[in-house]
């Protein structure tokens, strides 16, 4: 299974049950000259069947699959492919099925409503470290941080771990270019943009986020500075 490239096109599957807007989305990818279409299915079964021997770069999963939930595609997905991202399209706008997509490793989450006219730009920007949102979902998860305190805003420069009860080496996780990068992401700057502020390339700083993840055991952005916080790697 070869690696995706990071110059050619994003190599993106599909699973989506319902045959028009399967149609609707691949059409939108292969409309895109920065993406590829790699495979469309109509089941969690065919997907999960897929993956093993195809790397792709962005999973777009429907939640509601006639075989099986999507979460579990979403996580099977994440344990094949780690470094692939994963992004829902769903008619679901509620925060349960939210918060548990992004449990689950998902990193984006749009709802199918007028999904495909933006599409290219939402899926380029999620392969560039983003997470797309619909903005229902992004008020929720702002909503839902804002009462658990996590949304309070980040100091302007990086702060010194301190230890945590229980965590005594959480400090010795991160190198301290991976707690600038954390830093930065977390203060809501791009992956280009903290490329340029630390003089790297893009794609060392997917590296060093690859690397956080896998040191916080986490999948996605919000759930690494979540993490971070909790473990007083963060105020």
């Amino acid at each position: 299974m070869a690696p995706p490239s990071e110059t050619s096109p994003a190599r993106v599957a599909l699973v989506e049950d319902d045959a028009g807007m399967r149609q609707r989305i691949a059409q939108a990818v292969q409309g895109d000259a920065d993406l590829s279409l790699a495979f469309e299915a109509a089941t969690a079964q065919q997907i999960l069947d897929w993956l093993p021997g195809h790397a792709v770069d962005v999973l777009l999963v429907d939640l509601g699959l006639p075989d099986r939930s999507g979460l579990e595609v979403i996580r099977a997905a994440r344990q094949l492919q780690p470094d692939c991202a994963v992004m829902v399209i769903t008619i679901f706008g509620d925060e349960a099925n939210m918060v548990k997509a992004f449990e689950a490793g998902a990193s984006g989450y749009l709802l199918k409503d007028g999904t495909e006219r933006d599409l290219g730009l939402h899926i380029r920007s999620l392969r560039a470290g983003g997470s797309p949102m619909s903005p229902i979902i992004a008020r929720q998860l702002l909503r839902r941080w804002q009462q658990s305190g996590v949304g309070a805003a980040a100091p302007a420069e990086p702060i010194a771990p301190a230890p945590v009860a229980g965590t005594p080496h959480a400090a010795e996780r991160l190198s301290p270019r991976e707690f600038e990068v954390l830093d930065l992401v977390s203060r809501g700057f791009t992956y280009a943009e903290t490329a340029t502020r630390i003089g790297v390339s893009v794609s060392t700083v997917q590296t060093h986020v690859r690397n956080i993840y896998s040191k916080l055991d986490v999948h996605n952005k919000s759930e690494a500075v979540y993490e971070a916080r909790n473990l007083g790697l963060l105020r």
